[in-house]
């Protein structure tokens, strides 16, 4: 079998090109190869969140996540200074505005602590030193968080790393040989051949899974994030959050103030009817239908239809999500809310109907896949991309 190249990477989002960065990093001259579906780089969901730095506060210790956050967070900052892209460390606050939430703001300072975050309680005075306009009975301040311009970052890791990334090259055939390798075919009907497959195709990473022959074992349910940007953008000097439900992996709907200076605001989780559904108007049958035949899905929906709703009114009206926000900044008007661009989050749902709460990284014969990687992973990319590239050089 004549190889184009050694390792296949589908999806040229940070995490792919992180992987790809990390491989020419720890094996110089490895013959790398992305293939992204789009025109360009990070246009999912690496280039569509808020572009905050995470600390890894919210994640369980000793999970992939808080691991791989923490150290990536310090990562992040470095590659940006090192690059000169547009990066802060603000430091964020947590704010519980009620009292059924100190319990949960309590138990992420433990949280934090035991991932080795540095973190600082403050009562409503202190809040107002850091927020003047924001209001709470309690909070935390986490000093490591911070925010870049993520977009950024995946073009400058794709031209670190060296590697041909082919855009406008959507894989729909995938022949795996575990003998000898992979074929890829391309919607403009090239192939491409590899010794070693990573899939990191974010949104349809359960599909490209299945095209090799491996069962994920999870089907992506998107979750469509809806955002504003606060057309009073003196309200807030920096991040504020709500206390998360632990039983989501969702944080609520936050303030963030981005490099660009601009505040944005939100998201909510509502089902998306498209997996690139950025709108309720974008829908796509075959997305839907397979949803609906995933079991986990049903299931999903008859635990959580309760949570589900009150995202789904915040979606409709809009004074639903003023009022959301108001908890936390009460000075906030409709008015003040601009619409800007929706993000999709690729959530894995398993088979019981449980979220998958950390990333997810799968082997199957020549294959890496990469199966949950909503936030933080785009903080975490780096550590990720290198246990992707130590994954595939055992492989090779």
């Amino acid at each position: 079998m004549a190889y184009d190249c050694d390792v296949l990477v589908v999806g040229g989002g940070i995490v792919g090109l992180a992987a790809a960065y990390a491989l020419t990093r720890a094996a110089p001259g490895t013959r790398v190869t992305v293939l992204e579906k789009e025109r360009g780089p990070a246009r999912h969901q690496t280039g569509r969140n808020s572009g905050v730095i995470h600390s890894g506060i919210y994640y369980r210790p000793g999970s992939l996540k808080a691991r791989y956050a923490v150290r990536g967070a310090a990562e992040m900052v470095k590659f940006c200074a090192e690059y000169g892209i547009p990066h802060e460390v603000t430091g964020k606050l947590i704010v519980a505005t009620d009292r059924a939430e100190l319990p949960r703001l309590h138990a992420l300072v433990q949280r934090g602590r035991e991932n080795g975050i540095p973190v600082r309680e403050l009562g409503p005075a202190q809040i107002a030193e850091y927020e003047p306009c924001v209001e709470g009975l309690a909070a935390i301040h986490v000093g490591t968080t911070g925010i870049c311009d993520y977009g950024a970052v995946a073009a400058q890791l794709a031209r670190a790393s060296g590697v041909e990334v082919r855009y406008g090259a959507e894989v729909v055939r995938i022949d795996r040989r575990a003998d000898l390798g992979v074929a890829v075919r391309t919607a403009a009907g090239d192939v491409v051949r590899g010794k070693v497959l990573v899939n990191c195709a974010g949104l349809h990473c359960d599909r490209i899974a299945r095209l090799t022959g491996d069962d994920p074992g999870m089907r992506i349910v998107p979750f469509r994030g809806e955002y504003f940007t606060l057309a009073r953008p003196g309200l807030v000097r920096g991040l504020v959050y709500p206390v998360p439900d632990p039983a989501f992996p969702f944080l609520g709907v936050h303030l963030t103030r981005g490099v660009d200076g601009g505040v944005h605001v939100g998201p909510n989780a509502v089902p998306a009817l498209a997996r690139e559904g950025y709108g309720w108007s974008v829908v796509r049958p075959r997305d839907v239908a397979g949803t609906l035949a995933w079991p986990g899905a049903w299931r999903m929906a008859r635990e959580h239809w309760r949570y589900g709703a009150g995202e789904l009114r915040r979606s409709l009206s809009k004074g639903a999500f003023t009022d959301a926000v108001r908890r936390l900044l009460p000075a906030v008007r409709a008015e003040d809310l601009l619409p800007a661009a929706a993000g999709v989050r690729a959530q894995a749902v398993l088979r019981d109907g449980s979220l998958a709460d950390d990333f997810l990284i799968r082997e199957g014969p020549r294959a890496v896949h990469i199966l949950n990687a909503p936030s933080p992973a785009a903080t975490a990319s780096l550590p990720i991309g290198r246990e992707v590239a130590r994954r595939v050089l055992d492989a090779l």
